[in-house]
């Protein structure tokens, strides 16, 4: 490799880490499906019954549920493969696993069902090692790891033998780690605002061949800034037939309090030995409301077919993404502005399950376009998944006991920025679940 060559990767990678978009799941932010029974079939949950998870899905479809108390027991694994190449300079990303555990509890009395769950609505991350060029030889690796999650009070009611009706109250929790690295030029172009001490040690980072934004903690679960706050989301499933039953459900945006790291989690640093501790705020991050509509045809005894169209209002909540830095060393703060310009995404879910023996098969698809302009998309964060392949199977253990599986393939998506980066995304999941109905 040349030293021209060099050069441009790294000034590549400046570029496109200094404009990093905040999250990235499957379908954006989200998972293309919550729970083995629905993510087998595509994602596809608005008019049959999957259990708990429609606490996440369509809460009128706790009302199909068969039994009169039902407990599940999950968890997932979201796979991705990430890799990033500037010019002859390629690196491909360390987080490929982040587990997601899932709990839910339901009771039916009479026409009422009611109960509790608790899900990962989304996260995921991206890591690349001090030696790769992501790190613009600051000598300390980038990564990102964000996870969005929900407590969740179902209540569905049977209004009658055809229509049910179902809503949630959620309380929701976001965390982000990030580690970022970039020239001070390309760091002092998201510059909107600037106070104190800090503000007047900043046109001298202009020059600087790194700078750095730090904030990560050690655990697996969580991240070094924080938020929570509320949402709740609303559904009714209709049998239009003994065959056929149609169902919706509108998630409202979230109202999450601003992210905080503690006052000297964070830190900002630059070459030449500059280093800075203090808070990071994450302003105003939010999850997007969500509109769904979709059937499920009881074409035999023995053969379901289910799908969802679904939209997601990404450009309400992630036109730009501001962070504020503030100095407990220096003195002062610093804010950033980072373009996002998420388009709204429409997804669809197709998926079909069949009955043979004391097993259920199931296939389907999840095909959604990828909501970030090319132009905004980085080895951070590259939300740029488009299309899902899932299977599943489910099976009854004893008189009361079930278990259910799904594994979901995303074929590797490529996007060529405009800046000559190339960034590469595929992805295999997996969910489990253990339930028992009492």
């Amino acid at each position: 490799m040349t030293l021209r060559s060099s050069h441009r990767a790294l000034a590549l990678a400046a570029t496109a880490l200094s404009l990093s978009p905040l999250a990235m799941a499957t379908n954006g932010m989200l998972l293309e499906g919550y729970g083995p029974v629905a993510t087998g079939m595509g994602g596809a949950s608005m008019a049959h019954d999957n259990g708990l998870a429609a606490a996440v899905n369509n809460p009128a479809t706790l009302a199909l549920g068969e039994g009169r108390s039902r407990i599940d027991l999950a968890v997932g694994t979201l796979g991705p493969r990430v890799s990033t190449a500037a010019g002859p300079m390629s690196v491909d990303s360390d987080g490929t696993r982040y587990v997601m555990p899932a709990f839910g509890w339901g009771r039916r009395t009479g026409a009422l069902t009611y109960g509790v769950a608790l899900f990962a609505q989304g996260g995921m991350g991206t890591e690349y090692g001090e030696q790769s060029f992501l790190a613009m030889g600051s000598g300390s690796g980038v990564r990102s790891e964000l996870g969005v999650g929900r407590l969740m009070l179902p209540l569905a009611f049977q209004v009658n033998p055809n229509l049910s009706i179902g809503g949630t109250l959620d309380l929701v929790w976001s965390t982000l780690d990030l580690q970022m690295a970039a020239s001070g030029m390309q760091l002092g172009g998201l510059v909107t605002g600037a106070s104190g001490n800090l503000a007047m040690a900043l046109p001298a980072l202009g020059g600087a061949p790194w700078a750095r934004i730090d904030f990560s903690d050690s655990n697996d679960f969580s991240g070094a800034a924080k938020s929570t706050g509320w949402a709740a989301k609303i559904g009714a499933v209709y049998k239009v037939s003994p065959t056929l039953n149609v169902g919706m459900s509108y998630h409202g945006k979230t109202a999450l309090k601003d992210m905080k790291t503690g006052a000297n989690a964070a830190s900002m640093s630059a070459t030449g030995g500059f280093k800075d501790a203090g808070r990071m705020v994450v302003e105003d991050f939010q999850m997007p409301a969500q509109t769904a509509l979709g059937l499920a045809w009881q074409a035999t005894p023995s053969t379901l077919v289910a799908a969802d169209i679904k939209r997601i209002g990404w450009s309400d909540v992630m036109s730009s993404f501001r962070m504020r830095y503030e100095s407990s060393g220096m003195g002062g703060s610093v804010s950033f502005a980072l373009p996002q310009a998420w388009k709204d995404q429409t997804v669809l879910q197709l998926g079909v399950a069949q009955k043979l023996g004391a097993w259920t098969l199931r296939a389907g698809m999840n095909s959604a376009s990828n909501p970030i302009p090319d132009a905004l998309v980085n080895p951070l964060f590259p939300a740029i998944v488009e299309r899902h392949y899932t299977l599943g199977a489910g099976t009854a253990v004893g008189q009361q006991g079930e278990f259910n599986v799904s594994a979901s393939a995303a074929p590797k998506v490529k996007v060529q920025t405009p800046s000559g980066l190339e960034i590469r995304h595929g992805q295999f999941n997996l969910q489990l679940m253990y339930s028992i109905r009492y």
